[in-house]
């Protein structure tokens, strides 16, 4: 399952350090989550939703929506 962060932040043109102040995650964090190098938690992935105003199924890539 992909995770599809980055792509939803660029497109509503938030600034890794808008979504850091707007989420309370750092912005180290955020830039792992979307390269890959960590799996965020569901509280995370919620905080992150919430913050750029989507659902937290929009933030994930899967046929099984």
């Amino acid at each position: 399952m992909k995770i599809l962060l980055s792509e939803i932040r660029r497109g509503r043109l938030i600034t890794l350090k808008a979504l850091e102040k707007s989420s309370g995650i750092s912005k180290s964090t955020i830039q792992r989550i979307e390269t890959g190098d960590i799996s965020p938690t569901m509280d995370k992935m919620e905080k992150l939703a919430k913050a750029m105003g989507v659902r937290i199924t929009d933030l994930f890539e899967s046929k099984y929506k």
